[in-house]
């Protein structure tokens, strides 16, 4: 992905420098690569190695070659050339703060986009394309720079590392991470949601849990898309009219005072039901729903009841980056690995665009095939994606293509089963530990002023 004249690493004979990445081409063109860096102020003046360019392209590498550290991810992203030593990690690191986020930021804005059309299975309910929100909650690394973010607290006191909150807009269909927006531990979701309200896409159905229902956003979205969300049943709903599939019309107000006097309310339908089958989560509960959908023949409440339930689509997506994409692992302990605040955001946007990478792929996978893109199984075309990169051959665009379209048609073998119809009770395995809690006192050690020799002492 370098620019020739920015990078002084010999290149291959179409300008490359990180020549294994060239797959990633097809998603992410080198053009705009260089667009969004000039874009940010970080077009290069003067020639060196790690030019910016490069260092997006290995930035983005990071998050696809999530088990590798930085220097090895620099291998695996250039072919060997005899006599030509790799970077230090050193030399590395210090490029990839000079990069900084806002050029990762920008590409994800520029490249991250809905890729579901009506054709899509899934996508679509009459007309509205399917989005989610929701949020997740990421381990971030026991340093100095994380520890504005906050900890999780409970009974036994505060959690082992300082979290980060993310709240995520999802195409349901395809489970692309459109937009996300992430603080500390103690930011209320309801608050980070605000700033992805302008990316949700015109034709939307929105999907949100009742965590982030507030009356003053409601007021904000209800006129420009259509929504469908979960509310608690302690809220006070009472009918207007009762409609012939069993819902009902009903206000919405700010305050108990405004409900009082029937003053600046807002009409909702409103959708009760229950779930009879006791061995599902829920078994008892009355949930409700309430939408902007006020026509009961056209949209009648079983067939929105089913279209919110998809909104747990959006938990296989964090299931897709946290489990498979960039699991937990015994040299890495913590969801995330970068030590500073930018380098933070950095790598959360070079997730999410090596996500939608994978994405991009599988959903033209299945549209090969007819096929719901679910059927396919997001870690095994992930591995694809990771072990056909070094097998890209570019010295025609012809060999381009073909490698690309053997890729596409491998991933479109990696098949999965239907879904079963089971549940999972909200339960851990490991709550409690014989070890003792990590305290602020065990985490800065003064450096030790005897080797262990001189620490030894005969007991006879």
């Amino acid at each position: 992905m370098g620019e020739h004249g920015c990078s002084t690493l010999t290149t291959d004979e179409n300008d490359r420098v990180l020549d294994r990445l060239a797959g990633i081409e097809k998603v992410i063109h080198p053009e705009l690569v260089r667009q969004v860096l000039e874009a940010t102020g970080k077009c290069a003046k003067r020639s060196c190695k790690l030019s910016c360019e490069v260092m997006v392209g290995v930035v983005l590498a990071m998050g696809l070659l999530t088990e590798m550290p930085i220097r090895q991810v620099f291998k695996a992203s250039r072919r060997l050339r005899m006599g030509e030593p790799s970077p230090a990690r050193s030399s590395l690191c210090e490029a990839r703060q000079r990069l900084g986020s806002e050029p990762l930021v920008e590409l994800h804005r520029r490249v991250v986009r809905p890729l579901a059309t009506e054709q899509t299975p899934g996508a679509f309910y009459r007309g509205w394309r399917k989005v989610a929100f929701d949020g997740t909650v990421m381990d971030a690394p026991d340093c100095e720079a994380h520890q504005h973010l906050g900890r999780s607290s409970g009974s036994r006191g505060e959690g082992p590392f300082p979290q980060v909150r993310k709240v995520t807009l999802v195409e349901v269909g395809t489970h692309i991470e459109l937009a996300f927006n992430y603080g500390g531990w103690k930011d209320s979701e309801k608050v980070l949601i605000r700033p992805l309200w302008d990316s949700i896409p015109a034709d939307a159905l929105v999907l949100e849990d009742r965590g982030f229902f507030k009356f003053d956003d409601w007021k904000a979205l209800h006129t420009k898309h259509k929504l469908l969300v979960r509310v608690t049943k302690s809220m006070k709903l009472e009918p207007i009219e009762h409609l012939s599939d069993g819902s009902y019309l009903a206000k919405i107000y700010r305050n108990s005072w405004n409900r009082s006097k029937d003053r600046h309310g807002i009409v909702v339908r409103v959708i009760e039901y229950t779930i009879d089958d006791p061995q599902r989560t829920g078994h008892g509960e009355v949930h409700r729903l309430i939408t902007n959908l006020l026509d009961a023949d056209e949209y009648p409440a079983l067939e929105l009841i089913m279209e919110y339930h998809d909104r747990w689509e959006i938990e296989i997506v964090y299931d897709e980056q946290k489990t498979h994409q960039d699991p937990l692992r015994a040299e890495k302990t913590t969801h995330l690995r970068s030590e500073t605040s930018d380098g933070l955001k950095q790598e959360l946007y070079a997730l999410s665009l090596g996500h939608f990478v994978t994405r991009a792929m599988m959903l033209e996978a299945a549209a090969s095939r007819q096929m719901d893109v679910d059927r396919l199984s997001f870690k095994g075309c992930f591995q694809i994606l990771k072990t056909r990169l070094p097998e890209c051959d570019t010295s025609t665009e012809t060999s381009f293509s073909a490698w690309y379209d053997a890729v596409i048609w491998e991933m479109s073998c990696e098949q999965i089963p239907p879904r079963r119809n089971r549940i999972n009770p909200r339960v851990i395995k490991r709550k409690m530990s014989r070890w003792n809690k990590c305290r602020p006192e065990h985490r800065k050690q003064p450096p030790l002023t005897k080797t262990f020799v001189e620490t030894v002492v005969m007991t006879n």
